[in-house]
């Protein structure tokens, strides 16, 4: 069997996943990794995920990717564990492990897919979706290690690393089209008012911008804390949307998930960028652009997310999961005058100390 043709920006969200058992999955453990251990399937977007459990306590994820997966952008991701790692050991980031033959990835057949199995450690602990009121203190440790995360990765690349990929913010302008798959007529037009928003402020600027190898992806299912401290960031997971891109769009990702109240939804989100540019200093054009990148992420996540329920109604609740706190995003963004954010955004790259 051949290996699968590399998937264009969108395959990976309009593909269906693998299909496997969590009998496979043990199969494929002990005969690739040389572990004997129990699976549990998780849900995911675009890979079959399993949580591994060994007798004597170990756990890990075994990572099996979607059929139409580019083994180079794999190797990507691969790669650049490996360099953090190396660059900054004590950051909470997922390690990766070698199967029997060194590799860190091993084609395996599943029916009639062949995937690649990767395997990640497991880091115990609950997501951060799972924290019902984020501390002040949670939202500066999360500034500082993604701010950690995007110096550990300055100057790494990879022949993959400028592999087009749908959730890239620099896109954002590409997916109007799919404002036709979300219902509410109110909601349509709000979505197209920050499709426009991007078009006019943020796409013409973005190539002035530094650019490296960005996580992309701190969303709230992608940090892991500790079972009981909130603020102790225990795992940074899921670097399957990395990409070569603005390294604000990865700060922009971030804060979009730190929102507050429609009456002042960047409240929230400053104390994080606050701490992000104590680590590492954004620049003026950067700290101008970022309300209309956070703004960016929030559009594309409600017309991507409507758009992949509509081919999988079966999996609707998880692929819509993060849709209804980027409405209420876009609500507030919509009542924040433009250049009121702006300030908002300088005065927390201002304050040099958390007060």
């Amino acid at each position: 069997m051949t290996r699968p043709t590399p998937a264009s920006p969108d395959a990976l969200l309009s593909a269906a996943v693998a299909e496997a058992t969590e009998q496979q999955a043990e199969a494929v453990a002990l005969s690739h990794f040389g572990l004997q251990a129990r699976a549990e399937r998780l849900a995911g977007e675009r890979d079959l995920n399993f949580h591994l459990h060994d007798a004597d306590g170990g756990q890990w994820l075994l990572k099996l990717s979607n059929p139409v997966e580019d083994p180079e952008v794999a190797d990507f991701q691969n790669r650049a564990l490996l360099h953090i790692l190396a660059c900054d050991p004590s950051l909470p980031v997922q390690r990766i492990y070698p199967a029997l033959n060194g590799d860190y990835q091993v084609w395996v057949e599943l029916g009639s897919d062949r995937v690649l199995a990767r395997l990640l450690s497991f880091a115990p602990g609950r997501p951060l979706v799972r924290v019902s009121e984020p501390s002040r203190e949670l939202r500066i440790a999360l500034g500082t290690h993604l701010a950690r995360l995007g110096l550990a990765l300055r100057g790494f690349f990879h022949p993959a690393a400028g592999h087009e990929l749908l959730w890239d913010i620099k896109h954002c302008g590409r997916l109007g089209d799919l404002v036709q798959y979300i219902q509410d007529p109110e909601e349509q037009r709000l979505a197209q008012h920050f499709f426009d928003n991007f078009r006019q402020h943020a796409e013409p600027r973005l190539k002035g911008l530094r650019a490296q190898v960005i996580h992309n992806d701190l969303n709230l299912h992608n940090v892991i804390v500790d079972q009981g401290q909130d603020e102790l960031i225990r795992n940074i997971i899921d670097f399957g949307d990395m990409v070569h891109a603005p390294l604000i769009n990865d700060l922009a990702v971030a804060a979009a998930y730190q929102l507050g109240s429609e009456d002042n939804p960047l409240a929230p989100a400053c104390e994080l960028i606050g701490a992000y540019h104590r680590v590492c200093p954004l620049e003026e054009q950067e700290q101008l652009l970022l309300f209309d990148l956070i703004a960016a992420r929030l559009v594309m996540t409600v017309a991507i997310t409507h758009w992949r329920a509509s081919l999988y109604p079966e999996n609707r609740a998880y692929i819509l999961r993060n849709a209804p706190a980027a409405w209420r995003g876009l609500r507030g963004f919509a009542a924040l005058p433009r250049d009121v954010a702006q300030q908002q955004i300088r005065q927390a790259c201002q304050q040099e100390t958390p007060q």
